[in-house]
């Protein structure tokens, strides 16, 4: 079995902004906070973090601020995905430099491709990069699924060493972990999936909502890696609302809105991206405050 890049809780990271330009200070505080709340590993640029809006100097300095702020306390896992196999591995190769654990790359979107053309996708990548690397699978965003018979392909490549699975398939990922075993480290991409995931033998989540709940989300990991799925079951319908309220509009609309009603950082996000809808803002306040978030 490859060693996993993290076990537990991951969280997704924001990219907070001020006035168009990344809010540094409020960075290094989301991750203090993150390092205090018990998370295992953060990613850098995914799509919470808007990556796909961020400059490549932007993705190379908060890479940099990141791994620097965590000072080894988190692993740093780096978005590079790109719907341009070139443009990943630049993105890989900054991410080298800048310090980080690993990478997470996602399917590419809208051009797609076959699955044979995702395998040359993160092979390519895979190849010339030293760094572990996740494959992200979300088609509800890229339009693109990874096979089972896919993954397993991919699972003899000595760097490809995870997936992020966010389809919200749990029998297509029972199916998949069966083909593949041990080879690869499998994480839930959703929130509301991961106690389900992890009795399947997936080792953690990769995060939304601890980027509100740090501490609540790595006890859930915590539970389910020690094998008590009964208190895990609890603590999930506990926090269920708060997983569903944060996908009431396209991520991480919600969870910025949240984060700013908290004081932890502003709303402000990059266009295509718009503030949250009024209604929409109102359940989400009821939530938080059912949480005593605000």
């Amino acid at each position: 079995m490859k060693t996993p890049i993290f076990t537990g809780s991951c969280t997704a990271i924001v990219t907070p902004f001020r006035a168009g330009r990344v809010d540094r200070e409020a960075f290094v505080r989301l991750i203090q906070a993150q390092a205090a709340g018990g998370t295992a590993a953060l990613v850098v640029c995914g799509t919470t973090g808007e990556g796909a809006t961020l400059s490549p100097a932007e993705h190379e300095a908060l890479f940099r601020l990141a791994a620097d702020t965590s000072a080894g306390r988190m692993k740093i896992i780096a978005g590079i995905g790109s719907n341009d196999t070139a443009a990943a591995l630049d993105g890989a190769k900054t991410a080298e430099d800048a310090g980080a654990d690993g990478l997470l790359m996602v399917t590419p979107y809208y051009n797609k491709t076959t699955q044979a053309g995702l395998i040359e996708h993160f092979t390519y990548v895979a190849d010339r990069s030293d760094l572990p690397l996740i494959v992200y699978n979300v088609p509800s965003r890229t339009g693109v699924a990874v096979a089972p018979e896919t993954y397993a392909v991919l699972a003899d490549h000595p760097n490809i060493t995870a997936v992020k699975e966010a389809s919200g398939g749990i029998g297509q990922f029972a199916r998949t972990k069966a083909l593949c075993g041990e080879k690869l480290t499998f994480y839930s991409g959703n929130d509301s999936d991961t106690v389900a995931m992890m009795a399947l033998g997936a080792k953690g989540v990769i995060s939304v909502a601890s980027n509100l709940v740090p501490a609540a989300v790595s006890r859930l990991t915590a539970l389910c890696l020690a094998g008590d799925y009964a208190a895990a079951a609890a603590l999930n319908e506990q926090y269920m609302d708060l997983f569903s309220v944060l996908f009431r509009e396209v991520n991480p609309i919600p969870v910025k809105t949240a984060m700013a009603l908290a004081g932890m950082c502003s709303d402000e996000m990059r266009l295509p991206l718009v503030p949250m809808g009024r209604a929409n803002r109102d359940a989400l306040a009821a939530v938080l405050a059912r949480h005593g978030i605000i």
